[in-house]
């Protein structure tokens, strides 16, 4: 019966402590975050969840309006002249060793450049390294200032830089293809053929800028090289031949291994495998390089060029 009477009474004190809860529910205490900014810790810290809306801002850059774009375009091009080889051009650090921006705590805490100023202004000694003075007007360092606030403004955790929503991809396709396809035959036709290693090029190579990769580099994949090997991978026609004559012996050819100025190695047809000693001229040895025409147009070829064969060769499908 006592044992009844007690559960009875819990049951009741639970209900009626759930129903005040319901009837009454707890305030917030004075100060506490409300509304978009909700569940955030301290400003500047770690970022809390937004009642449904997603993750917050990260930083105070993140929470103000957007700056004059004019503005941010002078602070862009005066941080790229006085800042970016210390600092690099994305804010994480330079070739001359400056520190990076984008986990800066002067960055991160400034507002309206009242602590980005003083150290342009000045200069700073730092356990890293020394800042210089920068001979700039107060405005020219304001800009810069808003710059590095824009660039804050879109930076992603952990001091990683801006992401770009979209990748930036380059239209390599803007030669003419009647002049591609003149020189083509004038400078490649020796070696190539579009009815030959050539058919069906851009088939096999749909993206433009790794065709023209490709042609420059003088590798072409499925088709065959200058001296007939099977284009069994994509770098067959890179294969380099040598022959080597010992004085008095039959000339030895086979694929170069090896190279330098004191050994040639190669490999025969059959699969042996044939090293020599070299002192000077002797043996004679005879590269046959396929790509060696390859290296000398790069060093003639003009961008014009480049772009005009690249645009006949995407239409060889």
């Amino acid at each position: 019966m006592r044992h009844t009477l007690t559960a009875a009474v819990v049951a009741a004190l639970v209900s009626a402590a759930a129903g005040a809860a319901t009837q009454n529910p707890t305030q917030s205490p004075p100060g506490a975050p409300q509304g978009r900014g909700a569940g955030r810790g301290r400003e500047g810290g770690q970022p809390g969840r937004q009642g449904g809306e997603g993750r917050g801002p990260n930083f105070p850059q993140q929470q103000r309006p957007p700056g004059d774009p004019a503005v941010i375009a002078r602070g862009r091009a005066l941080y790229g002249v006085r800042c970016s080889a210390c600092h690099g051009a994305d804010l994480r650090g330079g070739d001359q060793g400056g520190p990076n921006l984008l986990r800066s705590e002067v960055i991160l805490t400034d507002d309206k450049g009242e602590k980005i100023l003083p150290v342009v202004r000045d200069g700073r000694q730092g356990a890293i390294g020394t800042m210089p003075a920068q001979p700039l007007s107060e405005p020219d360092i304001l800009a810069i200032a808003e710059y590095l606030h824009s660039v804050m403004g879109q930076a992603g955790r952990q001091g990683r830089p801006p992401e770009r929503d979209t990748p930036i991809e380059l239209n390599v396709l803007v030669g003419d293809q009647a002049a591609g396809e003149r020189y083509f035959a004038r400078a490649c036709g020796r070696c190539h053929s579009a009815a030959g290693d050539l058919r069906g090029v851009a088939a096999r190579v749909p993206d433009a800028r790794a065709l023209q990769n490709l042609w420059v580099a003088g590798v072409v994949p499925g088709g065959r090289g200058r001296g007939g090997d099977d284009g069994d991978n994509a770098n067959a026609n890179a294969r380099v031949g040598v022959t080597v004559t010992v004085p008095g012996s039959a000339p030895v050819t086979g694929r170069l291994v090896r190279i330098d100025d004191f050994t040639v190695s190669l490999v025969q047809p059959d699969g042996e495998r044939r090293t020599f000693s070299r002192s000077g001229a002797s043996p004679k040895v005879e590269i046959h390089d396929p790509l060696e025409p390859h290296r000398r147009l790069v060093l003639e070829l003009t961008d014009t060029e480049m772009h005009n064969v690249t645009a006949y060769l995407a239409t060889l499908k």
